[in-house]
Parts: C-alpha cells; sequence; structure tokens
C-alpha cells in the first residue's frame, strides 16, 4: 500500500535507538498501573469542552409580562396594590407597652383571706357598755383543757412560753418502834412548776421534772436515799434501782425514804399549763 504524505519517523538520539526519559515511562506506567488512565483523560477532555460548552450554551430570555386585562364592574389598579412598610425591628417603647399596667409594691401582700372574729386561739375580745370596757377571754388552752377565764398571762402578738405543772397530793406514814404506824393527812400541792423537790427541798424524795416521754406524762427524779417504790409507775431510767419514773394522774405510788423507811404516798391529780415568760 502507498504511503501518502510525508514518513512520520521518531527523533533518534544519541546511539541510534529511539528513548523516553525514565521519569516519563515510569510514570506511565505507574499511572497504567493504577488504572487512573481513564480518569486522567476524562479530566483532560472536561477541561477542554468545559469552555466550549459555557460559550455555546444560550441564555434565557424571560417572557414579557402579559397584559392585565381589566374586567368590567371590577374594582380600579389602584385599590389592589401592595402597600410596602419599612420594618423596624425592636422593642417598642416600654411606656406603650405598660401604659395599662399600674405600679404595684412586690413586698406587699396582695390577697387577704376573710378572719373570723373570735376564730383565733386565745381570742380576745373588747365589748364596751356604756363607756366601761371588758375583755373576756375563752378558748382552748394547752394540754387540752378549757375553761371560761383562759390562759392567764397570754399577751396578743408576743411569743408566749409555757410549762406544765401539776396538782399533786402527798401523803406521810410513818412506823413507830412499838409497831404503829404514824399517817398524817394528805397534803395537797398545785401548780408545782419543775423542777420542783417533793415533800420539801430538805426531804427530796421525788423532783418533779415536767412532762415527757413517749405518753406525755410527768416525769419524777428518784432521790437516791429512795430504797424501794411500789405502784403502777413506769420506770423510764435505771437498772436495779429506778432513777426517773412516769407516773400517771390518779395513779399513787409509795417511796421508802431514808434509813428510818418513812413511806410518802404520791398522787398526780391534774395536769396544768402555765404561762413562764414572753419573748
Amino acid at each position: 500500500m502507498k504511503r501518502i504524505g510525508p514518513e512520520l519517523k521518531m527523533p533518534k538520539f544519541k546511539g541510534g535507538e529511539t528513548k523516553v526519559p525514565p521519569f516519563f515511562s515510569d510514570l506511565y506506567y505507574d499511572i497504567r498501573d493504577r488504572r487512573l488512565l481513564p480518569v486522567i483523560l476524562l479530566i483532560l477532555v472536561a477541561i477542554v469542552a468545559a469552555p466550549i460548552l459555557l460559550k455555546d450554551e444560550p441564555e434565557e430570555i424571560s417572557p414579557p409580562p402579559s397584559p392585565v386585562t381589566k374586567a368590567p364592574g371590577s374594582e380600579p389598579t389602584a385599590a389592589k396594590t401592595l402597600t410596602v412598610v419599612k420594618s423596624t425591628p425592636g422593642l417598642r417603647d416600654y411606656k406603650q407597652r405598660l401604659r395599662h399596667r399600674h405600679a404595684a409594691n412586690p413586698f406587699k401582700q396582695q390577697h387577704t383571706e376573710p378572719v373570723l372574729k373570735g376564730s383565733e386561739l386565745n381570742a380576745q375580745t373588747t365589748t364596751t357598755t356604756s363607756g366601761e370596757t371588758t375583755e373576756p377571754t375563752g378558748g382552748s388552752t394547752p394540754g387540752g383543757t378549757s375553761g371560761g377565764g383562759g390562759t392567764p398571762g397570754v399577751v396578743p402578738g408576743q411569743l408566749t412560753y409555757f410549762s406544765f405543772a401539776v396538782d399533786v397530793q402527798i401523803t406521810k406514814a410513818r412506823t413507830k418502834p412499838d409497831g404503829t404506824v404514824e399517817k398524817s393527812a394528805p397534803e395537797e400541792r398545785k401548780n408545782v412548776v419543775p423542777p420542783k423537790p417533793l415533800p420539801s427541798e430538805k426531804t427530796p424524795v421525788v423532783t418533779y421534772m415536767g412532762i415527757g416521754g413517749k405518753n406525755h406524762l410527768p416525769l419524777f427524779l428518784i432521790s437516791e436515799d429512795v430504797t424501794a417504790e411500789f405502784g403502777e409507775g413506769e420506770c423510764i431510767s435505771g437498772t436495779g434501782h429506778c432513777q426517773l419514773i412516769e407516773l400517771e394522774p390518779h395513779q399513787p405510788e409509795i417511796f421508802e425514804y431514808g434509813e428510818n423507811k418513812v413511806r410518802y404516798k404520791i398522787t398526780v391529780l391534774k395536769l396544768v399549763p402555765v404561762v413562764t415568760g414572753h419573748s
């Protein structure tokens, strides 16, 4: 076959042989081994074709607005136009926002409940008759007792301290050398406030210590000179020799005291609340 045109020959390098520089040959074989030749060809084609495609793309021409036809009997065009309002972001003047509110004291009690007359504990009422003022007191007192005279010493508006006093009955009995028993008449002590030795400070058989325990009954501290006790009282503290005893009202307890073994029968008659002070 006859060749048309000049014959293309590879250039010959020194030594008469056609050689490719080692850098390009190594690069070619490395790209071929990694199978990156198609990717490189696509990138080259995209680089060449992108400017041509972008240049030949026709510009989009927006269609002209269609004329608005006015129907007979319709409103004027000016009535249908939109009004653009300038946006002013931010808070309004607080005087305008809060003009319907009224200033109030945050520390003032806003809600109060109705107070019923005479419903308070130990309430005191004042009645004026012909220019004279009387202040009757009534209601219940601490401890569950009630009376028409109320609790003496209670001052309205103050913190009142209470204690519980007892009314006790003491009977003394002594055995004479001839075997006869000498018995004294019962003696009552009222409003005994703790701490109080009974029957006296010289003969402190027991000492009233107030109320306590799980039953909230009168407590009595027993003297070390008491050799024995008899009755229904419950021992609160002490082993072998009771040191603190709890006595119920109207249940007598007998204590044997001293070397002469004088017997004292002590009976709690009543528990009375009393005012001990104010703050």
